[in-house]
């Protein structure tokens, strides 16, 4: 038996393909809005992860323009410490982080204030990013946004005082249709701020019409902030009564929801060694990695009364 087993085995060499870097192009555009792109440098697995390597990690100098097909811009190059006076607010949007912490990171990127190029329904847009010799390319569409039929909260029967978003939404018939959801809390704080600066989403925020084209549905959505050991076990997830949320809903183009939901789903499961792994599809040609997104979003304000 023992010479049976050792004539069975065999020494299995495995080549894994060495690291390559690559440009990382992560933009968008969405209706009434500027083109925002940030480019950085792909990093190795076991690379550097803290502050420092993040911030680091943009790319200045490429050349990048925007295209509708009948207007032509080239985006500026736009740093969060070094910001034209009265953008401040438009750029913290942009960079996801608040005004008072624009100028304590030097983060990069290229927009543009020219509202010839800023986001339309129904236009297809062309990026284009020229650097070190080589150059990108892609596409996406802004399609027509899908508004809510509906908008309001339910408290849990366990819980009276907290609930979730529900929405009535009515999909159109007999076409693809890729949905994004976001939200922003607008209760103020003491000093009349916002609890919010920007939209945050949701947990698996991205879903498709697969299973309801044509349909019209109630769903609920849950909220992202209420989550951590100082939230209650019996409240997390939950809106409570009181919260004033605005609820953005994007919608997309197929290129885009497959890189989203795709993204997501890795994000979901990584580090679970029973997941399926997952490949994140891109629309850049030319050889980087990222997405050119368009988005057309549809607002509602909720007041979480019953």
């Amino acid at each position: 038996m023992l010479l049976l087993l050792n004539g069975c085995t065999k020494e299995v060499t495995i080549d894994i393909p060495g690291y390559e870097e690559k440009l990382v192009i992560d933009g968008q555009i969405e209706t009434d809005q500027p083109p925002f792109v940030m480019l950085s440098k792909s990093k190795e697995v076991y690379a550097p992860t803290d502050l420092d390597a993040f911030l680091n990690g943009f790319i200045t100098g490429a050349v990048v323009t925007v295209s509708d097909g009948t207007t032509t811009v080239q985006l500026d190059e736009l740093c969060s410490d070094n910001l034209p006076p009265g953008s401040e607010e438009i750029a913290a949007a942009m960079f996801g982080i608040s005004v008072a912490d624009l100028a304590n990171y030097n983060i990069c990127a290229y927009t543009s204030f020219n509202t010839a190029i800023w986001g339309q329904v129904g236009k297809t847009y062309t990026l284009n990013v020229t650097f070190e010799g080589q150059t990108y390319t892609a596409e996406t569409s802004i399609v027509q946004p899908t508004t809510f039929d509906n908008l309001y909260w339910k408290p849990e029967p366990d819980t009276p005082n907290h609930g979730f978003s529900w929405v009535t939404l009515s999909d159109p018939a007999n076409q693809f249709d890729g949905y994004r959801w976001e939200i922003k809390r607008i209760n103020t704080n003491p000093d009349g701020t916002t609890v919010d600066a920007g939209y945050t989403p949701t947990f698996n925020p991205v879903f498709n019409d697969e299973f309801f084209d044509g349909l019209t549905f109630d769903f609920a959505y849950e909220n992202p902030h209420a989550i951590g050991p100082s939230v209650p076990e019996d409240f997390r997830f939950l809106y409570p009564e009181g919260d004033s949320v605005v609820i953005k809903l994007s919608k997309m183009d197929r290129n885009v929801y497959e890189f989203l939901e795709k993204k997501y789903t890795q994000l979901a499961t990584a580090g679970n060694p029973f997941a399926t792994p997952t490949n994140i599809p891109n629309n850049i040609e030319g050889g980087a990695l990222g997405v050119w997104a368009g988005y057309s979003p549809s607002f509602d304000t909720l007041a979480c009364y019953e």
